[in-house]
């Protein structure tokens, strides 16, 4: 009988600290660092598995080149970075945070090239999902 509540603590005590661990996961999921990381290892890594997660069902992508501008949708940007999974880009990747407050948050991501840089700027909400990548505009310089 002592041996059975003893094993039974146990048993307690381990399912406790895994509960408290899946939790601290789930929330470090829902930080605006987890977001911002997530997307420089998509663009720059070719990670995209865990992009849409933090990518809003409504995000939006402008590209400008030159005089050109195109936009994008998640569908669209998804199926491209599918092509250059698991590439790693030839470059040196930084980000800054621009503006922050609780709701929202303007980054700066800049991938320098050896001949050019390609900047974005990524705006995040705080949802009730977390934060979550609402536009993202690109130039090239």
């Amino acid at each position: 009988m002592k041996s059975l509540k003893s094993l039974t603590a146990a048993l307690l005590i381990i399912f406790s600290a895994s509960a408290f661990a899946n939790d601290e996961t789930k929330s470090n999921k829902l930080q605006m660092d987890y977001a911002i990381h997530t997307y420089i290892e998509a663009v720059n890594n070719g990670k995209i598995k865990d992009l849409p997660s933090v990518l809003d069902p409504d995000v939006k992508f402008t590209f400008t080149k030159g005089k050109e501008i195109k936009n994008y949708g998640k569908t669209e940007i998804m199926e491209s970075l599918k092509s250059s999974e698991n590439i790693v880009q030839n470059c040196q990747t930084d980000y800054s945070v621009i503006e922050s407050n609780p709701a929202q948050a303007i980054v700066k991501v800049t991938m320098k090239y050896e001949n050019f840089s390609k900047i974005n700027f990524v705006t995040l909400n705080n949802t009730s999902k977390g934060w979550k990548i609402i536009t993202v505009s690109t130039s090239f310089n």
